[in-house]
Parts: C-alpha cells; structure tokens; sequence
C-alpha cells in the first residue's frame, strides 16, 4: 500500500510541477492561453502574477518531493500530509475565486492522496496476532482473571 500512497503523492507533485510550467513559462504561448481561457492582451496583462502563482505551485511539488526522498517514515508521513493539505487549501481557494474546475483538477487529486496516505498509515500501525488486527496491540488485556 504505501507504493501506492506514494506513487499518488508523486502524481499530485507532478502536476505541480506541470501548473508551474503552464503559470511561469507558457501563460503568454498557445497552450497557456488555451488551458486559462485567456487573450492574449489578458495573458500578458497577467503574466507577473501568473509567474508568482506558478512558483508557489512550485514549492507545493517541492514539499511534496521532500516528503517522498524523507527517510524518517513518520517525519516523511508528516511533510506529505502537510503540503496535501496545502494544495487542498489552495484548491478550495482556487475554486471559490476563480474555476470551479480547479477543485476537480487541484484539490480532488490532493484530497484522494491524503486519504491514501491516512489508510497507509492506518496499515502500518496495526498487526495480526494471528486471529485479528489489532492497533497499537491489544486495547484492552485479557488476564483471564474476573471481577
């Protein structure tokens, strides 16, 4: 399961990285114009902007890498959840101000990864004692003695 959690933490970081294209280096080019419904008047009026936007989406996939290469697994399970959660924010954000598309596209991603990050991490904190899983081992200890 955790290759799972992280192959989708590694897709969230690279559309990212893709966002960060499009807003910094392409706004102002067909494809850039095309994916933001914009003129180009409108592109080039809101290029500097773009370019900040673009670089901010960045350092989400940057985070989002940080907690992939962490070789601290519960450090690791932290900065992933943290910087999803970040890109949840911004996708809800995103989607009251501007596009109702890019909750579908930002946040939806983010949020689904989160949840598989919570599973796995569920996953690796129980056991089978050889009858059931148990969490953190038994919670409450038969002794055998009553009363």
């Amino acid at each position: 399961m955790i290759w799972l959690a992280d192959l989708l933490v590694a897709l969230v970081a690279a559309l990212h990285v893709y966002f960060l294209i499009l807003e910094m280096f392409l706004w102002t080019k067909p494809l850039g114009l095309k994916t933001f419904h914009n003129s180009i008047e409108k592109a080039t009026d809101s290029a500097v902007l773009a370019a900040n936007q673009g670089l901010y989406n960045g350092f989400l996939a940057a985070g989002l890498v940080w907690g992939l290469v962490q070789s601290t697994p519960g450090f690791a399970f932290q900065i992933k959840v943290f910087f999803l959660l970040c890109v949840i924010t911004a996708g809800i954000y995103g989607a009251v101000t501007v596009s109702q598309r890019i909750l579908l596209v930002q946040a939806l991603p983010a949020a689904a990864t989160a949840s598989a990050e919570a599973i796995n991490k569920q996953m690796q904190m129980m056991k089978f004692d050889g009858e059931r899983w148990q969490l953190f081992g038994p919670i409450i200890e038969d002794t055998g003695v009553s009363g």
